[in-house]
């Protein structure tokens, strides 16, 4: 645990659906865990030019805060569209489908921002576009990349609640 830490600094993780993804690709470096926070997630966010870090989603149980550092993009936000630059901040409060949000960067440089987000675990993400569920468990200590319980799953696909029990 570190009381003060520099962002260029951190280990970054690939956040890439595999290589040559036109559509997604991000560097992600986790500052919260590393300054000993439990109840406050934050991120620092690098997108390439014409990439989303992260597909279009909704938390159930989690707010978060994006404070974009440099560099110029979409907030995609509900069924709408924003313009976002160095110096805004960002809202996506936990709800439904009107709360999904998605950065994409539109500009002609790296975009980085500071995600920051309340702690609540477990988790349920919902993913509007692609129909999907994610069910997330997070160790004290841990973040959503080393999450001991990760379940992805599509909307009416579920098992009866007595499958695999020895009735």
């Amino acid at each position: 645990m570190k009381h003060v830490i520099t962002m260029a600094e951190l280990p970054t993780l690939p956040m890439r659906p595999g290589q040559g993804s036109r559509r997604f690709g991000a560097q992600v470096a986790i500052v919260g865990a590393v300054l000993g926070l439990k109840g406050l997630g934050a991120t620092f966010i690098t997108v390439p030019v014409g990439k989303r870090g992260f597909p279009f989603h909704n938390h159930l149980g989690n707010d978060e805060m994006f404070i974009i550092l440099e560099g110029e993009g979409t907030y995609r936000y509900g069924a709408r569209e924003f313009p976002i630059r160095a110096g805004d901040v960002c809202g996506a409060p936990k709800g439904g489908a009107d709360t999904a949000h998605q950065i994409i960067n539109t500009g002609e440089t790296d975009l980085r921002y500071v995600a920051i987000s309340t702690m609540q675990d477990p988790e349920i993400v919902e993913y509007p576009d692609s129909g999907k569920y994610a069910a997330i468990g997070i160790a004290p200590g841990q973040d959503f990349m080393t999450a001991h319980i990760k379940a992805i799953g599509r909307k009416g696909e579920s098992l009866d609640y007595w499958e695999g029990e020895p009735i």
